[in-house]
């Protein structure tokens, strides 16, 4: 059975309270026998804290809160755009030597 640490709040609510915090908490068996309510209630009432043996084990999120945990998108541009941003020109670039000497490694006495 869940034992409930706050009352329900809206989408919008739970948004302005990251990282979340766990509304509810489940035994593992109870749970799997009702995965379904616990899914639910983690979109409307916010993480699910699942437990095995009294130690925590899982959270079930809604995608919207594991999403905002992801780590942001970065912006990356691709080696000619930087270049160009430096002022290089074309005809600059076509004298840069980008190829990689071949190395066989080092000797090592062993």
């Amino acid at each position: 059975m869940a034992t409930t640490a706050a009352k329900p709040k809206s989408a919008s609510a739970r948004a302005r309270h990251f990282p979340p915090t766990p509304s509810e908490t489940w035994k593992l068996e109870d749970a799997k026998a009702r995965l379904s309510e616990v899914v639910r209630r983690a979109a409307t009432n916010g993480p699910q804290l699942v437990t095995i043996r009294g130690k925590e084990a899982a959270v079930i999120l809604a995608p919207e809160q594991y999403r905002q945990l992801l780590p942001k998108a970065s912006d990356h541009k691709p080696l000619i755009e930087f270049f160009h941003e430096l002022g290089l020109s074309d005809a600059e670039l076509d004298h840069l030597d980008l190829t990689r000497e071949y190395d066989t490694g080092r000797d090592l006495d062993l």
